[in-house]
C-alpha cells in the first residue's frame, strides 16, 4: 500500500489517510440529502436519485484515488444540480431523460478533451476574472435556490421577490440557518449535516402541528414521521440507464450539453489548483499534481453521472478538509468514496427530511463559494464590468448559461474597443461563436433544417 499510492514519499501515512478520508466525508456528506432533493424537484424519485448519488460518489472519488492517486473526493456539484433541475429541464424544458443524456455525451466530450489535454488549455485560456464570477455566481444562484425554497423568499408581482411571511416555516428556516452557521463558524466538522439534523427535528412540529393549517398556502414543509415501513430499504436502481441517449443529441438539448461543459471545466480545474495549493502538492512544472490523470478520472465521474441517474460529478472543494487533516494521496479519496455507499440503504430514514432543512445548507454552500469573489480586480473596470455581469446575472436569469454568455460576450466587446487584443485568446472567439448560436438557438435550428 505504502508503494502503490507513495504514501512515505508523500509524507503521510495509512492513519493519517483514514482520518483525512473521514473528515473529507464529513465535510461533503450533506450532498447525500441535498442532491436529491434538488433533482427530485423534476420528477425524478427521491429514492432514485439518492442511490445514483452514492454510487457517483462511490465511484468516482474512488477511481480519482486509484487512477490520479490525489486526495480529492468527487460527488454530484452543487451548481451542476442546480444547472440540471432549474436550467435545463425547468429553464429550457427538457426532460430529465435527456438531461441525463446530456450529462453522459458530456462527459464523453470531457474524456476526449482531458485525454488530449485540450480541456486544460480550453479552461486556462478563459480570463481567470471570468472564472471567479462564474464560481461566485453559482453560489449566488444556489443560496437564492435556498431561500426561495425555505419560502424565505417569494414571488411578488409588484418587486418580482420579496421576503415571505414571518410564519412557523421561515422561523424555523433561521433558527436552523443561525444554528447550522455557528457550527460552520466554530469549524465543527459534519458541521452542514448536523445543521440538516437540527432543522428536520425542529421542522417535526411545523409539519404535525401547523402543516394541515398552511398546507393550502403553500407555506408548509411536512416532516413525515412514518417509520411503519423501516428505517432502511433495498436501494432504488430506477434510474439506472433511464438517461435518453439519442434525445440528447438533437439540437435542442445541444445547449444542455454546452453548459455542462461550461460550468464543469470551471468547476473541476479550480478544484484542483485549489486544493493543491493548499495542500503543496504541486509538480515540477508548477501545475497541480498528476493533473492530466485527476481530469480523465472527473469526466470519468461526469460520464457516469448520466448513466446511473444524477447531474454530473465534479470534484469537491470540501476535500481541502481532509488535505488539511494531512490527506495527501489517493488513499484518502478511496477511503471517502467507500463511506458512502451504506447511505444507499437509508433512503426511508433520509426522504424525511424537508426542504427547509437543506435550504440552510444550500445558503450555507453559496456563501463557501462567495471566496474567489475577493480575486477579481474590482479596480480594472475592463475585468470588473464584465466579470460582474457574468455573476450577477445568473441568479437574476435563473440560468448558469446565461451568465457564463454575457460574461464571456461582454469581456469581449469590451477588450476589442479598448485595443487590448493580447486578453482576447482564439478558444475565447470560439466560445463566443457558440454563446452566440445559444442565444440564437431557435433560428440555428431551422436554418440548419433549411440546409439539410
Amino acid at each position: 500500500m505504502d508503494k502503490f499510492f507513495k504514501l512515505s514519499a508523500s509524507g503521510s501515512n495509512v492513519r493519517t489517510e483514514l482520518l483525512a478520508g473521514v473528515t473529507t466525508f464529513l465535510a461533503m456528506m450533506y450532498i447525500v440529502v441535498v442532491n436529491p432533493a434538488i433533482l427530485s424537484t423534476t420528477g425524478m424519485p427521491f429514492s432514485g436519485v439518492l442511490t445514483a448519488t452514492v454510487l457517483v460518489s462511490a465511484f468516482s472519488s474512488i477511481c480519482m484515488g486509484l487512477y490520479a492517486n490525489n486526495p480529492i473526493a468527487m460527488a454530484p456539484g452543487m451548481g451542476m444540480n442546480a444547472f440540471f433541475a432549474f436550467s435545463a429541464v425547468k429553464g429550457m424544458g427538457v426532460s430529465w431523460q435527456v438531461a441525463l443524456g446530456a450529462v453522459f455525451w458530456a462527459g464523453i466530450i470531457f474524456l476526449l478533451l482531458s485525454i488530449f489535454n485540450i480541456r486544460t488549455y480550453i479552461v486556462n485560456a478563459i480570463p481567470k476574472q471570468l472564472r471567479y464570477a462564474v464560481a461566485a455566481g453559482i453560489g449566488l444562484f444556489i443560496t437564492l435556490i435556498g431561500f426561495i425554497d425555505a419560502k424565505f423568499i417569494v414571488d411578488n408581482p409588484a418587486t418580482l421577490i420579496s421576503f415571505g411571511k414571518l410564519n412557523a416555516v421561515t422561523v424555523t428556516f433561521a433558527l436552523g440557518l443561525f444554528v447550522t452557521s455557528l457550527l460552520v463558524v466554530k469549524h465543527r466538522k459534519g458541521a452542514l449535516i448536523i445543521g440538516i439534523v437540527f432543522t428536520t427535528l425542529l421542522a417535526v412540529p411545523v409539519g404535525r402541528l401547523w402543516g394541515d393549517a398552511t398546507a393550502a398556502t403553500g407555506m408548509a414543509t411536512l416532516v413525515n414521521c412514518d417509520f411503519s415501513k423501516g428505517l432502511v430499504s433495498m436501494p432504488d436502481f430506477s434510474l439506472i440507464m433511464a438517461l435518453d441517449f439519442m434525445g440528447a443529441l438533437k439540437l435542442a438539448a445541444w445547449p444542455v450539453i454546452f453548459g455542462i461543459l461550461f460550468t464543469d471545466m470551471f468547476d473541476s480545474l479550480s478544484t484542483f489548483v485549489g486544493v493543491a495549493e493548499a495542500g503543496d502538492m504541486i509538480d515540477e512544472t508548477g501545475e497541480p499534481r498528476n493533473i492530466k490523470q485527476a481530469l480523465i478520472a472527473d469526466a470519468f465521474g461526469t460520464t457516469v453521472s448520466g448513466l446511473l441517474g444524477s447531474s454530473s460529478a465534479t470534484s469537491f472543494i470540501e476535500s481541502a478538509a481532509g488535505v488539511e487533516e494531512g490527506g495527501r494521496t489517493g488513499l484518502t479519496a478511496i477511503v471517502t468514496g467507500l463511506l458512502f455507499l451504506p447511505f444507499m440503504f437509508l433512503s426511508p430514514l433520509l426522504q424525511i427530511v424537508p426542504s427547509v432543512a437543506t435550504s440552510c445548507a444550500l445558503v450555507l454552500v453559496g456563501a463557501f463559494m462567495m471566496k474567489p469573489v475577493t480575486k477579481i480586480n474590482w479596480t480594472k473596470l475592463d475585468d470588473a464590468i464584465p466579470a460582474f455581469l457574468a455573476m450577477i446575472l445568473i441568479p437574476t436569469t435563473y440560468s448558469i448559461t446565461q451568465g457564463i454568455i454575457w460574461g464571456f460576450l461582454s469581456w469581449t466587446f469590451i477588450k476589442v474597443f479598448t485595443r487590448k487584443w493580447n486578453e482576447i485568446t482564439p478558444a475565447l472567439i470560439v466560445i463566443d461563436v457558440f454563446a452566440v448560436i445559444f442565444l440564437m438557438e431557435n433560428d440555428f435550428v431551422l436554418l440548419l433544417k433549411a440546409l439539410f
